[in-house]
């Protein structure tokens, strides 16, 4: 079962890490992502797509339902001022998933495979950066790698694989084909984005203020200080955070994790860094954010005493063992009595 999941699973990750490459920092986004599988396992859809607005989900069809359903409450207004919306949505997405069938057909026969599990993908989108400039892509992939990518400046399919090279021939040779999409990647899907904003900007254009936290302690090892600068609860997921030394950016002995999102819908992050306690005055934690008038700069704590720490964990772990000891009395006289119920009642098989 693992192994037959493997591939969708891939797909999503690609998805994933292809939202976060694509996009970089980009204020605004609008993003499709389409999963066609020949042979799915344990109740998978054969094909499903998805939308993104930003990186929220907002409408999902999959080949059970076959019927594009809301999945955030503003989008609902669309079809309230347009009650076609949905239908039109959901009968573009049986075409299309009748179209990912063909090409999963065309594609086994092509690279003379076996009947079995194969996966046909399309990911494509537009965004609006925050100088106003304008972006989009839109790439297909097979078996959970590129198969052929839209060169939107210069109206052609990129393609390397030798199959791969034979759609991109019959693509590039249909009249108005590649031009139709750069005007949707242009023009057609930034209207949307905009319109798509305009209903969920109560959601999407908020701006909450990041809280930021500086903890410290000291390592026993070498005596370095390590000291961990924490952002969280802010919206946009657009953040610039970092460690500076002498108000200069510092990325010597320092880590941090991606942004993640919380249960609410914001943001949180962390970066550490690791210093010589001599030189402690010269560090801060950085973070400039939409939300904040003028970027925060917080100074580092000096740790509690390393010595004290180690007095509170070594009482901590004698009385931990003190309350061992109590509990492990208590239990030898109970399972002392259930031994004694247990040899006196019948007797099952031994399985384990």
């Amino acid at each position: 079962m693992a192994l037959r999941s493997a591939p969708f699973l891939l797909l999503v990750l690609v998805a994933v890490a292809l939202r976060e490459s694509c996009f970089g920092a980009s204020s605004h986004s609008l993003k499709y992502f389409y999963t066609g599988i020949s042979e799915p396992s344990q109740g998978q859809p054969h094909f499903v797509a998805v939308g993104y607005l930003d990186d929220q989900l907002f409408s999902y069809y999959d080949s059970h339902s076959q019927k594009m359903k809301p999945r955030v409450s503003w989008i609902e207004k669309v079809g309230k001022e347009d009650p076609k919306y949905w239908d039109r949505e959901t009968q573009r997405e049986r075409n299309t998933e009748e179209s990912f069938r063909e090409h999963l057909e065309t594609l086994r026969s092509r690279y003379n495979q076996s009947e079995g599990l194969h996966t046909w993908q399309l990911m494509c989108g537009c965004k609006l950066r925050r100088d106003g400039s304008k972006g989009g892509f839109m790439q297909y992939g097979y078996e959970g790698r590129t198969f052929i990518t839209f060169d939107k400046e210069i109206l052609t399919w990129v393609a390397l694989d030798p199959q791969a090279q034979i759609t991109q021939r019959k693509w590039d040779a249909i009249p108005g084909w590649n031009h139709g999409r750069k005007t949707y990647l242009e023009e057609i899907c930034i209207e949307w984005l905009e319109k798509y904003l305009s209903y969920g900007n109560e959601t999407l254009l908020r701006r909450e203020t990041p809280k930021v936290t500086v903890s410290s302690r000291t390592e026993v090892e070498d005596g370095m200080e390590m000291h961990i600068c924490r952002v969280h609860g802010f919206y946009p997921r657009e953040i610039d955070a970092s460690w500076t030394r002498d108000r200069e950016v510092w990325l010597q002995d320092t880590l941090h994790e991606s942004v993640a999102p919380n249960a609410d819908g914001t943001y949180h992050y962390w970066l550490s860094v690791k210093i010589d306690p001599k030189e402690r005055d010269r560090y801060r934690c950085h973070v400039e954010h939409d939300s904040l008038q003028e970027p925060l700069d917080l100074e580092l704590k000096e740790p509690t005493n390393s010595k004290s720490n180690l007095g509170l964990i070594i009482g901590c772990v004698v009385a931990a063992l003190v309350l061992v000891g109590v509990i492990a009395g208590i239990l030898l006289v109970f399972f002392k009595r259930r031994q004694d119920d247990y040899n006196a009642a019948p007797r099952r098989n031994q399985a384990i």
